[in-house]
Protein backbone atom coordinates (compact mmCIF):
# COMPACT_ATOMS: atom_id res chain seq x y z
CA UNK A 1 0.00 0.00 0.00
CA UNK A 2 1.27 3.10 -0.88
CA UNK A 3 2.13 6.21 1.53
CA UNK A 4 -0.45 8.22 0.68
CA UNK A 5 -3.28 5.31 1.04
CA UNK A 6 -1.41 4.37 4.12
CA UNK A 7 -1.40 8.34 5.62
CA UNK A 8 -5.18 8.71 4.49
CA UNK A 9 -6.19 5.67 6.39
CA UNK A 10 -4.29 7.00 9.62
CA UNK A 11 -6.06 10.45 9.09
CA UNK A 12 -9.48 8.56 8.80
CA UNK A 13 -8.75 6.11 11.74
CA UNK A 14 -7.58 9.29 14.07
CA UNK A 15 -10.40 11.26 13.15
CA UNK A 16 -12.89 8.23 14.38
CA UNK A 17 -11.20 7.55 17.25
CA UNK A 18 -11.28 11.44 18.18
CA UNK A 19 -14.89 11.20 17.96
CA UNK A 20 -15.03 7.88 20.26
CA UNK A 21 -12.57 9.62 22.80
CA UNK A 22 -14.72 12.31 23.28
CA UNK A 23 -17.84 10.46 23.29
CA UNK A 24 -16.58 8.11 25.91
CA UNK A 25 -15.00 10.85 28.04
CA UNK A 26 -18.54 13.28 27.53
CA UNK A 27 -20.16 10.05 29.01
CA UNK A 28 -17.42 8.94 32.08
CA UNK A 29 -17.19 13.08 33.07
CA UNK A 30 -21.23 13.14 33.26
CA UNK A 31 -22.39 9.46 34.80
CA UNK A 32 -21.84 8.90 38.33
CA UNK A 33 -21.63 5.25 39.84
CA UNK A 34 -24.89 5.94 41.81
CA UNK A 35 -27.02 7.29 39.12
CA UNK A 36 -26.46 4.01 37.37
CA UNK A 37 -27.38 1.90 40.73
CA UNK A 38 -30.69 3.91 41.49
CA UNK A 39 -31.69 3.64 37.69
CA UNK A 40 -31.98 -0.14 37.44
CA UNK A 41 -32.86 -2.98 40.17
CA UNK A 42 -31.69 -6.13 38.19
CA UNK A 43 -28.16 -4.95 37.87
CA UNK A 44 -25.28 -4.96 40.61
CA UNK A 45 -23.01 -2.14 41.82
CA UNK A 46 -20.10 -4.49 40.55
CA UNK A 47 -21.71 -4.52 37.30
CA UNK A 48 -21.40 -1.31 37.09
CA UNK A 49 -18.43 -0.75 38.12
CA UNK A 50 -16.95 -3.48 35.56
CA UNK A 51 -18.73 -1.34 32.97
CA UNK A 52 -17.38 1.97 34.10
CA UNK A 53 -13.94 0.46 34.08
CA UNK A 54 -14.37 -1.02 30.76
CA UNK A 55 -15.18 2.46 29.24
CA UNK A 56 -11.47 3.74 31.07
CA UNK A 57 -9.93 0.98 29.76
CA UNK A 58 -11.13 1.66 25.80
CA UNK A 59 -10.81 5.66 26.71
CA UNK A 60 -7.02 5.08 27.82
CA UNK A 61 -6.55 2.35 24.82
CA UNK A 62 -8.29 4.86 22.39
CA UNK A 63 -5.79 7.82 23.82
CA UNK A 64 -2.71 6.03 23.39
CA UNK A 65 -3.61 4.96 19.59
CA UNK A 66 -4.48 8.67 19.19
CA UNK A 67 -1.09 10.03 20.25
CA UNK A 68 0.71 7.89 18.40
CA UNK A 69 -1.19 8.31 15.26
CA UNK A 70 -1.25 12.07 15.33
CA UNK A 71 2.88 11.84 16.25
CA UNK A 72 3.04 10.39 13.29
CA UNK A 73 1.16 12.55 10.79
CA UNK A 74 2.85 15.37 12.08
CA UNK A 75 6.24 14.19 11.64
CA UNK A 76 8.25 16.01 8.68
CA UNK A 77 8.67 12.45 7.05
CA UNK A 78 5.86 10.36 6.86
CA UNK A 79 6.69 6.50 8.13
CA UNK A 80 4.74 4.29 6.65
CA UNK A 81 6.20 1.10 8.24
CA UNK A 82 5.56 2.95 11.78
CA UNK A 83 2.11 4.16 10.44
CA UNK A 84 1.24 0.51 9.00
CA UNK A 85 2.66 -0.77 12.72
CA UNK A 86 -0.03 1.60 14.73
CA UNK A 87 -2.97 0.84 12.45
CA UNK A 88 -2.42 -2.64 13.75
CA UNK A 89 -2.38 -1.90 16.88
CA UNK A 90 -5.41 -0.20 16.80
CA UNK A 91 -7.06 -2.63 15.14
CA UNK A 92 -6.05 -5.15 18.31
CA UNK A 93 -5.94 -3.01 21.50
CA UNK A 94 -8.75 -0.71 20.67
CA UNK A 95 -10.91 -2.27 17.84
CA UNK A 96 -11.20 -5.65 19.63
CA UNK A 97 -11.37 -4.20 23.15
CA UNK A 98 -14.67 -2.79 22.16
CA UNK A 99 -16.15 -5.96 20.29
CA UNK A 100 -14.41 -8.25 23.06
CA UNK A 101 -14.23 -6.61 26.36
CA UNK A 102 -12.06 -7.19 29.05
CA UNK A 103 -14.18 -7.44 31.86
CA UNK A 104 -17.24 -9.27 29.72
CA UNK A 105 -19.39 -6.98 30.22
CA UNK A 106 -20.92 -6.82 26.90
CA UNK A 107 -20.41 -8.71 23.60
CA UNK A 108 -20.99 -9.05 19.98
CA UNK A 109 -23.99 -10.44 18.45
CA UNK A 110 -22.72 -11.94 15.43
CA UNK A 111 -26.19 -11.78 13.80
CA UNK A 112 -26.23 -8.08 13.67
CA UNK A 113 -24.65 -7.95 11.14
CA UNK A 114 -27.71 -9.48 8.80
CA UNK A 115 -30.21 -8.08 10.56
CA UNK A 116 -29.18 -4.08 10.21
CA UNK A 117 -29.11 -3.62 14.25
CA UNK A 118 -26.65 -2.44 16.74
CA UNK A 119 -24.46 -5.27 17.27
CA UNK A 120 -23.52 -5.21 21.38
CA UNK A 121 -25.87 -6.97 23.89
CA UNK A 122 -25.11 -6.35 27.67
CA UNK A 123 -24.81 -9.48 29.87
CA UNK A 124 -27.14 -7.50 32.16
CA UNK A 125 -29.89 -5.04 32.24
CA UNK A 126 -28.22 -1.61 31.66
CA UNK A 127 -29.86 2.28 31.19
CA UNK A 128 -30.79 3.78 28.23
CA UNK A 129 -27.61 6.29 28.89
CA UNK A 130 -25.56 3.20 29.19
CA UNK A 131 -26.84 2.18 25.99
CA UNK A 132 -26.84 5.27 23.65
CA UNK A 133 -23.04 6.00 24.38
CA UNK A 134 -22.56 2.42 23.04
CA UNK A 135 -24.95 2.85 20.27
CA UNK A 136 -23.06 6.28 19.22
CA UNK A 137 -19.79 5.12 19.30
CA UNK A 138 -20.42 1.35 17.92
CA UNK A 139 -20.68 3.12 13.92
CA UNK A 140 -17.21 4.58 13.93
CA UNK A 141 -15.52 1.52 15.65
CA UNK A 142 -16.72 -0.54 12.91
CA UNK A 143 -16.00 1.98 9.92
CA UNK A 144 -12.20 1.87 11.69
CA UNK A 145 -12.62 -1.92 12.04
CA UNK A 146 -13.87 -2.93 8.55
CA UNK A 147 -10.87 -0.67 7.20
CA UNK A 148 -8.31 -1.88 9.17
CA UNK A 149 -8.97 -5.39 9.00
CA UNK A 150 -6.54 -5.48 6.29
CA UNK A 151 -3.91 -4.19 8.48
CA UNK A 152 -4.31 -7.64 10.49
CA UNK A 153 -3.57 -9.79 7.39
CA UNK A 154 -1.11 -7.78 6.33
CA UNK A 155 1.22 -7.10 8.82
CA UNK A 156 0.86 -10.40 9.99
CA UNK A 157 2.14 -11.77 6.52
CA UNK A 158 4.85 -8.87 6.62
CA UNK A 159 5.91 -10.30 10.20
CA UNK A 160 5.96 -13.91 9.25
CA UNK A 161 7.82 -13.64 6.04
CA UNK A 162 10.33 -11.54 8.19
CA UNK A 163 10.82 -14.02 10.65
CA UNK A 164 11.34 -17.05 8.40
Amino acid sequence: MGNDLVRQQLQITMGNMKDVSGEIRSFLNEIRLDDLVKSTTNTSTEDFELILDQFRRLLVFFEEGRESGNIILRSENFRKAAAEKTLYWIFHQCIEEFFQPHYDVWYEDSRAAYTGKNAIRFRNEVPRIVKEVVQTIEGPIQTVREELEYYETDYRTKVNQREN
